[in-house]
């Protein structure tokens, strides 16, 4: 009760602190035309709010978004939650054939790539099975909606690239395709990876002269086009004369692709399969009198978190906030679980997150939709710590959203929290470093802040955003929140505004 009160005091504060900007940032922000009422800033140190500039208006923060699922997710699930990914079977293996269906069970592993399905693979052949009869089933059903991104349109004109693929429980290999391109000055010479059974890529790309180093300037979507069993991805576009670059997209269905993968992996290893690849449908998941014949585990959430932050990856922050939604609202909505998936610590005397690390539970996804449940998660976490939710709004957790809001105070309290919370230190080693990692490697290299200033970043079309810590000349941590929301921010306008913070608290020897 006291925590709560002395958080909400705090940001009650905010009304009461320097409102004014720093003068280089208000600088900066005049001279590329962007009103200072586009801005929103909060910086505290300890429970002092130091500075408050618009800190009750709810804003769109980018990825700064993800220091909220990343945050709750930490001291939810524990540090070393983990997610698993299993091969099970209700059929007997009779002269090394596997009888029935080969069903593949995801549980929201963010590490289940090419290499993993070979060695859960590898572990079916040392049992002695050279033949499935049935069918693979990919089972996602961890996750309701099972796959977000059916019929769903796309964020923006580049569907195919990494950083939009929507996750699912069973999300192989992010669902990418890397493709080698190499020309002479009269063709096209393509290699892809993984190798996937029945698919090939090909080309109908125009040779042109042209910089090697701009060659994205001439790329179009791929397309697919699926002839019997065989599938052939088409590159379009432009590309110059004697170059060589390497590319991944995603652009196949996901069956598609898990079947693919699936066949090449297991005829590399000597193994037969004669069925099909089917997604389970609702009701027709993984039977629970099926056994376990391999696993992959993924690593723990504190290395994981690394993974999320640094590089701002959108694809692994949506599978955490789901996560979330799925397993860690059974304790928040009282929901009956179904059955065993996730390595997760259960609630104890020292917390959250610490105990067993293999237990937890499958949540009953059927109450409401994933996401659903784990927007229910982190509005009640933000409660406990006294922040009031009023103008949040989540859609997945990433930032990569034009729906996504949230007040600096709002953001600025997150980070307060996130200082008494126990997982304090996994969650500051997550951070991009200034001039030294991540999406803040390049920033901030003669700034007093580089090296020390920790501070996870954000951007979008109209959008520029920081939070994190920044000490001060004194070595006192404190709190920095900006976030810019404005048609100019971009050409680098919005971001020299928001280093500008940065630099003018890492400069102060004491902030009043």
């Amino acid at each position: 009760m006291l925590r709560r009160i002395l958080v909400a005091a705090l940001l009650a504060a905010c009304g009461a602190a320097h409102a004014a900007l720093p003068e280089p940032v208000a600088r900066l922000l005049q001279a590329a035309n962007i009103p200072e009422e586009a801005m929103g800033a909060v910086v505290m140190r300890g429970d002092a709010v130091l500075l408050s500039h618009n800190a009750e208006l709810p804003m769109q923060p980018a990825s700064t978004m993800k220091l909220v699922t990343t945050m709750v997710g930490l001291d939810q699930l524990g540090p070393v939650f983990k997610g698993r990914t299993e091969l099970r079977a209700t059929g007997d293996v009779v002269n090394g054939a596997l009888q029935g269906d080969l069903y593949l069970r995801g549980g929201a592993d963010p590490d289940f790539d090419e290499d993993a399905l070979v060695h859960m693979l590898e572990k079916l052949r040392t049992q002695g099975i050279r033949k499935i009869t049935g069918d693979l089933v990919l089972d996602r059903q961890l996750f309701q909606p099972a796959r977000t991104d059916v019929g769903a349109p796309p964020f923006d004109e580049s569907p195919e690239s990494y950083y939009n693929v929507i996750p699912d429980a069973l999300l192989l290999n992010m669902n990418m395709l890397r493709v080698d391109i190499s020309s002479t000055a009269t063709q096209v010479k393509l290699d892809m990876l993984p190798v996937l059974e029945r698919v090939t890529v090909a080309s109908d790309m125009q040779l042109v002269d042209g910089d090697c180093a701009k060659w994205e300037g001439g790329w179009k979507l791929p397309t697919y086009e699926r002839r019997g069993a065989r599938i052939t991805v088409t590159l379009h576009g432009t590309f110059p004369r004697n170059c060589a670059k390497t590319t991944a997209v995603n652009v196949l269905d996901r069956n598609d692709y898990a079947e693919g993968l699936f066949r090449s992996s297991w005829a590399r290893l000597g193994g037969t399969f004669t069925g099909k690849a089917r997604e389970a449908l609702p009701g027709g998941a993984t039977p629970a009198t099926s056994r376990l014949l391999s696993e992959h585990v993924s690593r723990p959430l504190m290395d994981v978190l690394r993974d999320i932050n640094k590089p701002s990856d959108n694809g692994l922050a949506r599978t955490l906030f789901l996560s979330l939604g799925s397993l860690e609202a059974d304790a928040v909505l009282g929901s009956r679980p179904l059955a065993p998936i996730y390595t997760a610590p259960p609630q104890g005397a020292a917390g959250p997150g610490v105990g067993d690390p293999q237990a937890g539970a499958l949540a009953a996804a059927t109450v409401l939709p994933t996401a659903i449940r784990a927007e229910q998660v982190i509005r009640a976490w933000m409660q406990r710590q006294g922040i009031d939710d009023n103008g949040l709004v989540l859609e997945n957790g990433s930032g990569l959203s034009r729906l996504e809001r949230v007040k600096p105070a709002q953001m600025a309290g997150l980070l307060r929290a996130a200082q008494k919370s126990l997982w304090m230190p996994e969650f500051l080693t997550s951070l991009p470093i200034a001039a030294v990692d991540g999406t803040m490697r390049r920033r901030l290299k003669d700034s007093a802040a580089a090296a020390r200033a920790r501070v996870k970043t954000g951007a979008l079309r109209n959008v520029v955003s920081i939070a994190g810590y920044v000490p001060d000349a004194n070595g006192d941590l404190c709190i920095v929140v900006a976030m810019v929301n404005h048609e100019l921010v971009g050409n680098g306008n919005g971001r020299k505004a928001v280093d500008a913070l940065i630099d003018w608290v890492a400069q102060a020897r004491r902030l009043q």
